[in-house]
């Protein structure tokens, strides 16, 4: 099976890693991004949109069996090759703020809508596949803390929260987190430290992941974030806002917490860091293995050709 990519992202780890699972099934690839740049501060504009049109018609010419659109905005472009049957894969923030009436419109004229959590299909109010996106377990795994703490230059005599995000990107907002861990420092006597993590390598996150005692999600909105799935199969305690399937994926997780107000969050890191105990999120996670996800798209795949 041949398949066209579009998307907004072409460096999307988690879009990768699902590529490389589902090429291990007999899966080819060919991967087309949309033009312009793009930063976590800067966005592309409508010209570049436009730019990306011919590019498809002229690309979907050529043998594939469907193209995969990655992203609501990537839709209107895969819908217009009308040659082959289209699959959407829904990210969050497509179905949230501007970019929504894209998503919503383009939807009824795929052949197949995948999204990531059962929060995103009623927000959409069709039926589709939910289908998260998978962890590597191979490469998402517990390491001894001392360790990765030392390869990561962390002092043993502190307790160290993960924000694996860019400030700049508003969605995840950081300010909030940043409160969090500052009250949070006031009230325990060993010094809290906020680490935002964010340009290294996707190889070196599962180092930071074991190097810290908790990972702080402070999102406006999510789909499914993969930090927290990382996280549950590096055994690392979370703390989150119920946002998209985070209270399905930390069910029966301890300790981690799912939390509504900035008081919950508060009162939820600082006792998962009075505990100082792993979590058993590592049998959660298997849930969302990328091989068990990669099987399902694959199914989708199978039903569009």
């Amino acid at each position: 099976m041949d398949v066209l990519t579009l998307t907004t992202n072409a460096d999307a780890p988690f879009m990768n890693q699902q590529m490389a699972a589902l090429e291990r099934h007999g899966v080819s690839f060919s991967t087309l991004p949309v033009p312009g740049d793009v930063a976590a501060d800067t966005s592309r504009s409508v010209v570049d949109y436009l730019r990306f049109f011919p590019d498809v018609f002229d690309e979907a010419r050529n043998g594939y069996d469907l193209v995969h659109a990655h992203y609501g905005l990537t839709a209107p472009m895969a819908l217009a090759q009308i040659r082959l049957p289209v699959v959407l894969s829904l990210w969050g923030s497509d179905l949230h703020g501007t970019i929504e009436p894209i998503s919503r419109a383009c939807a009824p004229f795929c052949d197949e809508v995948v999204v990531m959590s059962e929060e995103m299909r009623d927000v959409l109010g069709r039926d589709c596949e939910v289908i998260p996106d998978g962890v590597d377990l191979d490469r998402f795994e517990p390491q001894p803390q001392a360790d990765a703490r030392a390869a990561v230059g962390w002092s043993p005599d502190e307790y160290h929260v993960l924000f694996p995000y860019s400030p700049a990107r508003e969605l995840k907002n950081h300010p909030r987190a940043r409160r969090v861990v500052d009250v949070v420092d006031d009230l325990l006597e060993r010094p809290v430290r906020l680490q935002t993590v964010y340009g290294v390598a996707h190889d070196e996150v599962p180092t930071y992941m074991n190097a810290a005692d908790a990972l702080l999600l402070t999102s406006h909105s999510e789909g499914s974030p993969n930090s927290v799935k990382e996280a549950l199969a590096c055994n690392l305690p979370v703390v989150s806002l119920e946002v998209g399937d985070v209270r399905e994926r930390l069910a029966g997780v301890s300790p981690s917490v799912v939390a509504s107000s900035d008081e919950e969050l508060i009162t939820g890191l600082r006792d998962v860091l009075e505990c100082g105990e792993r979590s058993n999120g590592r049998a959660a996670a298997r849930e969302v293995s990328i091989d068990r996800t990669a099987d399902e798209m694959l199914a989708v795949y199978e039903r569009v050709v």
